[in-house]
């Protein structure tokens, strides 16, 4: 699994504008209306745009770049002539024209330069004072309509491509897929600006170093691709619904970006069980965060959620996709996979109307099935979890007394979490206290920690 340390479904506690995206500003109205249109084109279709621009010019690196600067020309432009009629098409002219740029100064006056420069018609651009504006005749664009969906996935790959370490695939999907801007992402994570551009930058440099072409992989390489793709998306999902550290304990901002991200990735690969077993998962889960916090945004443990609050369209949603995964599997001779798995223990928690009428011994039987799958210390702990609802605390601690002597979650707080639980039910105080002390002090989520200390007070 992506996060071997993070539980993603039954938790204890609840189951420069060239660089860097629009900046903020603090300008008249007409400026103000622009940024606001610039950020709404980008975050919806920055894919699309650095996705075709990669295709174009063959550089994955120059095409994100030239998208950028694109952004920045258009501040300018639009708050001096207004949001064109075709703001992703300006865009797309523009960044081209850029990239012209950039095959110039490189002295790059060959085969390539002649495809890019080829089709511009004298007069197609027209130099302003602010600016360069683009034509916006479709004709003129590097857009081909039955490529987009092709040059986002093709984006998804690239971004989430082996030579990257874990950290810098996730930072590049955020930015170059999800469109966010480095200080987004580094509020989300908890590191320095700084940190993140260096990732992004050093991401870049990899891919090209390594000569990783922006293109599909080859059919019989994309299986495997795609785990990498999926682990990408499951951490940021995972991030923002139970934050590692810091006083809040969801980033749904972040959630709900891996959401959309799972929701482009199922529209792009609707015949892989997998992705959509990963989006039933997140919107099961996502469908609870109503009800995960309360008005002073303290920790509200599972059993003493309102689940009126819960979102039930996301429930809706995540059922039909966990269908549609069952569905697919089915057809291709096999079950569901880990991501469908855990939605389908998600989808005990959300149809269930309380946790005493949720169906845990089917939760118990589906995390020995995970556990067969996709083996890892959380998966046991989450079994011994829900062996304690469905039989009693006593052969649940036999089981976490087992993961304890293993030390394979040693350093985590989650461990000492549910030992503390199931030793208080079985009125062992005393122990039960120290257990629940120690995961207080290992926890480095406030509101996790805060939950914590106060049932260890409780004990006292």
């Amino acid at each position: 699994m992506a996060r071997a340390d993070r539980p993603a479904v039954t938790h204890p506690a609840d189951g420069p504008p060239a660089t860097d995206g629009p900046p903020a500003t603090d300008g008249p109205p007409v400026a103000e209306a622009a940024r606001r249109a610039v950020e709404a084109v980008w975050r919806i279709e920055s894919p699309r745009i650095v996705g075709a621009l990669a295709r174009y010019t063959g550089d994955f690196a120059l095409a994100e770049d030239v998208a950028q600067e694109a952004l920045a020309e258009a501040l300018v432009a639009w708050s001096r002539d207004g949001e064109p009629a075709s703001p992703v098409g300006w865009l797309l002219s523009t960044a081209r024209r850029r990239a012209i740029d950039a095959f110039r100064r490189r002295s790059a006056l060959d085969e390539r330069y002649a495809a890019l420069a080829g089709p511009l018609a004298e007069g197609e651009f027209s130099a302003g004072a602010g600016g360069t504006a683009a034509s916006e005749r479709p004709d003129d664009l590097p857009w081909d309509a039955d490529r987009v969906d092709d040059d986002v996935l093709a984006l998804m790959f690239t971004a989430c491509h082996p030579v990257l370490s874990p950290e810098a695939r996730v930072a590049l999907t955020l930015r170059v897929v999800g469109g966010l801007s480095s200080e987004e992402i580094a509020r989300a994570f908890l590191v320095p600006t700084a940190t993140v551009q260096a990732r992004i930058t050093r991401a870049k440099k990899t891919i090209a170093a390594a000569r990783v072409p922006f293109e599909l992989p080859p059919q019989q390489e994309r299986r495997g691709r795609l785990g990498a793709v999926l682990s990408v998306l499951y951490v940021i999902f995972t991030e923002g619904s139970t934050a590692t550290a810091g006083d809040d304990l969801l980033r749904p901002d972040l959630a709900y970006e891996a959401v959309r991200l799972a929701r482009t990735l199922a529209a792009l690969l609707p015949a892989e069980p997998e992705v959509h077993g990963q989006l039933a998962l997140f919107e099961l889960t996502a469908a609870r965060f109503p009800a995960r916090t309360g008005p002073d945004g303290e920790t509200v443990l599972l059993e003493d959620q309102d689940r009126r609050r819960w979102d039930r369209s996301a429930i809706r949603r995540g059922l039909a996709a966990l269908g549609r995964a069952s569905t697919l599997g089915r057809g291709l001779g096999r079950g569901l996979g880990p991501y469908g798995l855990q939605a389908a223990i998600a989808a005990c928690h959300a149809t269930a109307p309380s946790v005493e009428e949720t169906d845990w011994e089917r939760i118990v039987l589906l995390y020995e099935a995970l556990g067969r799958v996709a083996p890892s210390p959380v998966v046991d702990l989450n079994r011994a979890v829900a062996v304690a609802m469905a039989g009693g605390p006593q052969e649940a601690l036999d089981m976490v007394d087992d993961l304890v002597v293993s030390g394979r979650l040693s350093g985590s707080h989650l461990l000492p979490t549910v030992r503390g639980e199931l030793l208080t039910r079985l009125g062992r105080t005393a122990e039960a206290k120290a257990e629940l002390e120690l995961a207080a002090r290992l926890c480095r989520n406030t509101g996790e920690r805060s939950v914590l200390l106060r049932k260890a007070a409780a004990l006292g």
